[in-house]
């Protein structure tokens, strides 16, 4: 160390392999405490246990139905999602913030509350009940659709409008003054450089509403073979055959990771999520 004491290149080098060690050791406990129960989980399913679970007709409903639910969820979500996130980024008007914040809503709310606040707004006796023709909504695939895009689309809309921002507008109007209309605009130039925002959004939102619980089992209910998603179907496992909610378990597992690993690992730094 010089005597203005400041630490000299090669003091710095001796310290730091030092430093990294205790920063390593101070974040081991909680890297352990993430690590240990899904190691844990991985290894309670053998190959034969997963052979003969994905052959049950429980199961086999169960994940049929969270995979065509979600994907009918994320198709919602981008298609009325896709303008909330383009105004949110562009435009500047009079309660934008207010809305800003209901769209966080879903994401803060408990899962319970979401669901009995959809329970009360598409029930029979709910408040737009009488505007639904007789039709019913709750209890039905409906209701567990309904149920993924309340709590997923925030995810989707976060993204999105955080990739439209990210577009200079300068592009735009260089693209205008040589004579692009609007929607081509949007089609050759904003929604290219969106996209891996949009990409990232969709995955997010496909992941959050495939492991969706609280909400659809008190809007949607827990029958199989209707309503009965795979993390629903992981909860009356516990009560009837811990296998399948073993397997299940660990089947969202590998799934989430995988979608992780997409989102993290293809899309890389061009992806902004919450």
């Amino acid at each position: 160390m010089t005597p203005q004491g400041r630490v000299l290149p090669r003091e710095a080098e001796q310290k730091t392999p030092a430093r990294r060690w205790a920063l390593f050791v101070a974040s081991l406990p909680l890297i352990l405490f993430i690590l240990v129960p899904l190691a844990g989980l991985l290894l309670r399913v053998t190959p034969s246990m997963l052979a003969t679970s994905l052959g049950d007709r429980q199961v086999g409903q169960a994940m049929e139905l969270s995979f065509v639910t979600t994907l009918v969820a994320v198709l919602v979500t981008f298609i009325f999602g896709t303008p909330v996130a383009y105004l949110l980024a562009r435009k500047r008007f009079p309660g934008r913030a207010l809305l800003d914040a209901l769209i966080d809503m879903p994401i803060v709310l408990p899962p319970a509350v979401a669901g009995v606040a959809l329970l009360l707004a598409f029930g029979r006796r709910g408040s737009l009940g009488p505007f639904l023709g007789g039709i019913e909504i709750p209890f039905t695939e409906t209701a567990v659709i309904l149920a993924q895009v309340f709590v997923a689309a925030p995810y989707y809309v976060k993204s999105a409008a955080a990739g439209f921002a990210s577009v200079s507008e300068e592009f735009e109007q260089a693209a205008a003054v040589d004579g692009a209309s609007r929607p081509q605009v949007l089609r050759s130039i904003v929604l290219p450089l969106t996209l891996p925002s949009i990409v990232g959004g969709i995955v997010m939102t496909w992941a959050r509403a495939l492991g969706e619980f609280g909400a659809t089992i008190i809007f949607a209910g827990n029958f199989p073979g209707r309503t009965q998603t795979m993390p629903l179907a992981i909860y009356i496992g516990f009560e009837i055959d811990l296998r399948i909610a073993v397997v299940l378990a660990v089947i969202l597992l590998v799934v989430s990771f995988l979608v992780l690993a997409l989102v993290k690992g293809a899309l890389g730094r061009k992806l902004t999520v919450l």
